[in-house]
């Protein structure tokens, strides 16, 4: 319902094959579709002039899902089918391996979730491992087209919310922002996985990983899915390097805004892009104006309960969770990867991601509920700030722009939103991340272990 898809369980021992695709599968399209019609509203509040309406939520959600989730899906799911994800109703097959030992096969109708939990940023797999199983996806190509379905979507919304505010050139500026904070968490993630761990003899970071994909597809997946607001793995994250891990969180931790989920990636880096004009309109001592629309004490209020409320969940709940039995319980770990693994936990739930840190075990009352809430949070605690936002911006005049109007259609705009971005995202978060994966790398690079 959240978007989130935050699993505690294994689907395919847990779950039923008529539960997956009814339970599952229909929250998967109503969620994204959600998404996509609060951005809808979002943009007929700043096109608006001097009115109420915001347009009608059921036609948005039928229309999003009809013409835009299910015929993409449909494709992308007989796509993987061709590479031997399976899609059956199939009993469970009793196998022998090549050692002569025997094994269960799960069956079932994996390939039509696995399209849309990509496709919709969703993220829950039909297995436990979800995309590192060899049925979910078993090849370089379905890897691939994994990657593609994750961000095809959630990046053509941003361009899309400039043609609806009619500023197609301030959507391409919103991309590119997205873009160069992506390139950032890629050129890191990769730089700290390819390094030798001392810690270990100096072998390479492939605990965790599927030998068919390796360090460089398991790495590029673990940013492209946090940044994108999508909860599937092909590695298990809590094995990643300590700096590919702090990219994974600090992704999250920027509110999913680079491309993040579909519809809220674009409405979450609105609110960025709000207080960036707030800002530079108070550096030049003037009214802010954003997309001919003034903004004012009200409207930035709105910004920012949408942007900080995450970010005070994610704080809050790890602290609690630090401190009291219920929360160190679940840790496998001690030291600086035990607290990453607390504060991955609930950043993810608070950010509509839904991957973990598995070495976590979340699968008590204690997470169920903290994450719950979570989950909740993070998602309608944004969502009614931005509706109320575009209320508020679609009741006012239209201001045409003058020379003192902080133009948001250059290059100028894209970096001082950058800089907000990673602004609010270090000075929330900086003391937590040193002490969880900042300092793991340091121990690492050291030769020690906890």
């Amino acid at each position: 319902m959240t978007n989130t898809n935050w699993q505690a369980y294994p689907g395919e021992t847990t779950l039923s094959d008529l539960t997956q695709p009814l339970g599952l599968n229909v929250q998967n399209f109503l969620s994204a579709a959600t998404g996509i019609a609060v951005m809808a509203a979002l943009a007929r509040g700043i096109t608006g002039r001097q009115s109420s309406g915001l347009g009608n939520f059921w036609v948005d959600l039928v229309c999003s899902i009809l013409y835009i989730l299910l015929p993409i899906s449909i494709i992308v799911a007989v796509i993987l089918v061709s590479q031997g994800v399976v899609q059956n109703f199939s009993h469970y097959i009793d196998a022998k391996t090549l050692e002569g030992g025997s094994q269960i096969l799960p069956m079932g109708p994996a390939a039509s979730q696995v399209a849309i939990k990509q496709l919709g940023t969703n993220g829950g797999g039909f297995f436990g491992v979800n995309s590192a199983h060899p049925f979910e996806n078993p090849t370089p190509f379905s890897n691939f087209i994994e990657y593609l379905s994750i961000l095809i979507i959630p990046s053509a919304l941003v361009y899309s919310f400039g043609i609806l505010v009619n500023r197609r050139l301030h959507g391409i500026m919103l991309l590119s922002a997205m873009f160069i904070i992506l390139f950032a968490g890629i050129g890191i993630s990769l730089w700290s996985e390819f390094h030798v761990n001392p810690a270990i003899g100096g072998l390479p970071f492939m605990e965790g990983k599927e030998v068919r994909f390796g360090i460089f597809p398991s790495a590029l997946w673990s940013v492209l899915t946090t940044a994108a607001s999508n909860g599937s793995v092909n590695a298990m994250h809590d094995s990643l390097s300590p700096l590919a891990g702090l990219v994974a969180i600090f992704n999250m931790m920027l509110g999913e805004v680079v491309f993040g989920g579909v519809g809220s990636g674009v409405y979450g880096i609105v609110l960025f892009a709000i207080l960036t004009v707030f800002i530079a309109g108070l550096m030049v001592g003037r009214t802010p104006e954003y997309l001919g629309k003034k903004i004012e004490t009200r409207d930035v209020f709105f910004a920012v309960i949408g942007v900080l409320l995450p970010c005070a969940v994610v704080l809050i709940l790890s602290s609690i969770s630090l401190v009291v039995p219920g929360g160190l319980a679940g840790l496998s770990n001690k030291g600086p990867h035990g607290l990453s693994q607390v504060l991955y936990a609930f950043t993810s739930a608070a950010n509509n991601n839904g991957s973990a840190f598995a070495g976590l075990n979340a699968s008590t009352p204690y997470f169920t509920i903290l994450t719950s809430i979570a989950m909740l949070l993070g998602r309608f605690g944004v969502i009614i700030p931005v509706l109320a936002l575009s209320d508020s911006l679609g009741r006012k005049k239209y201001t045409p722009p003058s020379t003192g109007t902080f133009p948001t259609e250059s290059s100028l705009f894209v970096i001082l939103l950058i800089s907000v971005i990673v602004i609010v995202g270090a000075l929330t978060f900086f003391p937590a991340l040193t002490l969880g994966p900042i300092i793991e790398h340091f121990l690492m690079i050291g030769g020690r272990t906890l």
